[in-house]
């Protein structure tokens, strides 16, 4: 076997032995101001990679309902936010508070300084602080084994 083959082989099995962690970014996607809808939860899609919470919210003059949705983490991340089938439902009131689309559709991401508010005004979810890892939520487990 000659060097460069060797080279090729070890960088392959180094290369295969890691996580690869692949995501798409959303740089440009979004706005960079915050938007805040409240309306009637229609459906909660606890799925991987990215949940979604459907509402119908009321246009400003209160005359037609606009149909959104909020992309939030995966359903992994959101049950280390206690949430369940059971957390909202639909016919339930929530707050969705997160950064929507540039192009004016009525779809946000539930991300970097995001909310989610139960009807009582509870904080029910929080995305993360710009820059920060995302924020582990009240029933996610206890993380051990240092710092990353």
């Amino acid at each position: 076997m000659n060097i460069k083959a060797a080279l090729i082989s070890v960088f392959g099995a180094g290369l295969a032995s890691m996580p690869l962690f692949a995501h798409h970014g959303d740089a440009g996607r979004y706005e960079d101001k915050l938007t805040t809808v409240k309306g009637i939860v229609i459906e909660l899609q606890l799925i991987n990679p990215h949940s979604v919470v459907v509402l119908d919210v009321k246009d400003e003059a209160g005359d037609q309902v606009v149909r959104w949705r909020g992309e939030a983490g995966s359903a992994t991340q959101l049950r280390g936010w206690c949430w369940t089938k059971e957390v909202i439902k639909p016919g339930d009131t929530v707050t969705m508070i997160g950064r929507r689309l540039k192009n004016g559709s009525p779809y946000m991401t539930l991300s970097e300084n995001s909310r989610v508010i139960d009807a009582n005004g509870k904080e029910i979810y929080r995305g993360n602080d710009p820059g920060q890892p995302n924020q582990p939520g009240p029933c996610a487990p206890a993380r051990t084994g240092g710092s990353r």
